[in-house]
């Protein structure tokens, strides 16, 4: 039963992240937001990302209490997207405490994943996450006729992704008192690999934010780029599956590699944007920019640091949260032909502050 909840979990949570990655931008543009408009955006929830940590770092206290009233609060700001959707500011300030919300759910959930399930069968689990995402991105791309589907959509979504939430909070056994300040721990010590990090994510803004726009723009349908996207998740999984025995090798090396796929896969898209044979080989390569790459991200950052716990947190806020904030304003200012081309530049930065490393 506790492997169904979190599957289940998993499956709702990035069917919302599948709505809000894939559609919402188009949703945006259709109904008049500017491009640089959709960048602020969609920077908002991974800024939110990478603040929240250092609130709960030193000055609040999570536990089931407050989770529960961040489960009720990410409901509330999901059903209020219907009435703030068509004024920036206010969606902008709803996106915010969304923002907030997230990025408090899915790390607390995961903590319940690994301690329950363990190494082995966490990844099982947590695939469904991917399914989640892909088929909402084929289902979803049939009956996009007007904006509200999408929101109804990601609500629906949403509410059972708190649903299953609640459910899984019998199992938090855990006491969480506020983190203290590990003195060993230092972002300094390796500079040249958190750069990498957040110039690597800040080269995905474009593709996050804008592949949709993009893609429609040069004559592919969008339910056809919701099958791109599709692919690329099938992708990952495939890597999720059979990445054991690569990530034996060279952690760094690897890492290496597949930032340097991920600059061929953005020049690809930027040389031959009309190419559907083109996108689908791109995605393709999701595997490693994503599935690999992330790997060996974690299991490296493992090895690095004795405080773990915190490695992860920083990880995700200055990769995802920082850089994704970054990456999203970005793309909303140089949204156009060379948008692309500005990510493969990122993302060979992303390599070259590696070869610092010593």
């Amino acid at each position: 039963m506790l492997f169904f909840k979190l599957s289940a979990f998993y499956f709702f949570y990035f069917a919302a992240v599948g709505v809000y990655v894939i559609f919402l931008p188009k949703v945006l543009h259709d109904i008049g937001y500017l491009a640089s408009e959709i960048g602020i955006v969609f920077a908002i929830a991974p800024l939110m990302r990478f603040a929240t940590p250092f609130l709960f770092l030193k000055h609040v206290k999570l536990d089931q209490k407050l989770f529960k009233i961040i489960l009720l609060f990410s409901v509330i700001s999901s059903a209020s997207f219907y009435i703030t959707i068509t004024d920036f500011y206010a969606f902008m300030i709803n996106n915010a405490i969304l923002g907030v919300c997230l990025s408090v759910l899915l790390p607390y959930i995961e903590i319940i994943a690994l301690k329950e399930l363990g190494k082995q069968r966490y990844g099982k689990s947590r695939l469904f996450g991917s399914i989640g995402f892909m088929l909402i991105g084929l289902i979803l791309a049939k009956f996009l006729t007007v904006p509200q589907i999408a929101l109804n959509y990601y609500l629906a979504a949403t509410i059972f992704t708190v649903i299953f939430s609640y459910s899984l909070l019998k199992y938090d056994t855990t006491t969480h008192d506020n983190l203290k300040e590990d003195n060993s721990f230092s972002i300094f010590k390796y500079w040249p690999f958190w750069l990498s990090l957040f110039l690597m994510q800040v080269s995905f803004g474009g593709f996050y934010n804008f592949f949709t726009i993009y893609e429609t723009a040069h004559g592919i349908s969008l339910e056809t780029t919701s099958y791109l996207w599709a692919f690329g998740v099938i992708c990952e999984i495939v890597m999720l599956y059979s990445q054991g025995i690569i990530l034996q090798k060279n952690l760094i090396n690897i890492i290496k590699f597949s930032i340097f796929v991920t600059a061929i896969r953005w020049l690809l898209l930027f040389t031959f944007p009309d190419s559907l044979t083109i996108a689908f080989i791109s995605q393709g390569i999701h595997a490693f920019s994503f599935g690999l790459y992330h790997s060996a991200v974690i299991i490296y950052l493992y090895s690095l640091y004795k405080n773990k716990q915190i490695a992860q947190q920083f990880m995700f806020g200055i990769a995802y949260g920082l850089g994704g904030f970054i990456g999203a304003l970005i793309a909303g200012w140089t949204y156009g032909e060379y948008l692309f081309l500005y990510s493969a530049l990122i993302t060979l930065l992303a390599l070259l502050s590696l070869y610092k490393l010593k």
